[in-house]
């Protein structure tokens, strides 16, 4: 033999040659033992992956739920900032105030992008969509509620003219001061 050259001869000097040359029975010419078939295996292998892309979307539609109802919590703890700042016109209760307008209106230009990681087919989102939507609609209500017994939405017409008088009496959303605004800009 040269020096070099291959003894089976591929091109390399150690090779091993995996194609069964011998005349003894293969582990192929073996039967399957009862109740085992290849068929079987490739079946459990589907319905195993099967079984997992329905765990993972069954993650999916939980984590969207709770996506969905994470509004709830925000708005339990903007009504309780909001109640602590009172019902006087200061820079805390402004900042309280423009804060709870703030985050829902942020939250509501993006729903998709929320909502984005949990998108599948098995999947339906459009109810935990509707109540995220829903929980910052509550939201943006609570705000504008404020607003309006802080006394800064002019409801009235005595809040847009000030030589008309304030009005006395109250009416549906009549529940602050009516005439806020237009007292704060006359003292300017």
């Amino acid at each position: 033999m040269d020096r070099g050259k291959a003894v089976m001869g591929s091109g390399r000097r150690w090779a091993v040659d995996f194609n069964d040359h011998s005349v003894t029975p293969s582990s192929r010419d073996i039967p399957d033992p009862p109740g085992f078939t290849r068929a079987s295996q490739d079946q459990d292998d589907s319905s195993l992956s099967r079984q997992k892309k329905d765990a993972e979307a069954n993650w999916k539609a939980q984590k969207a739920w709770e996506v969905a109802q994470a509004p709830f919590r925000n708005l339990l703890m903007m009504g309780f900032m909001m109640w602590m700042a009172g019902s006087t016109v200061h820079l805390f209760s402004i900042g309280i105030t423009f804060s709870a307008l703030w985050q829902p209106i942020s939250a509501l230009q993006g729903v998709g992008k929320v909502f984005e990681p949990y998108k599948d087919n098995k999947v339906d989102l459009l109810a935990p969509k509707l109540l995220f939507i829903a929980l910052n609609l509550g939201g943006l209500a609570l705000g504008v509620w404020k607003l309006n017994t802080l006394g800064l939405l002019p409801t009235h017409a005595s809040d847009w003219v000030s030589s008309l008088s304030p009005c006395s009496g109250g009416g549906i959303f009549r529940w602050g001061n009516s005439s806020t605004l237009v007292r704060l800009l006359n003292v300017v």
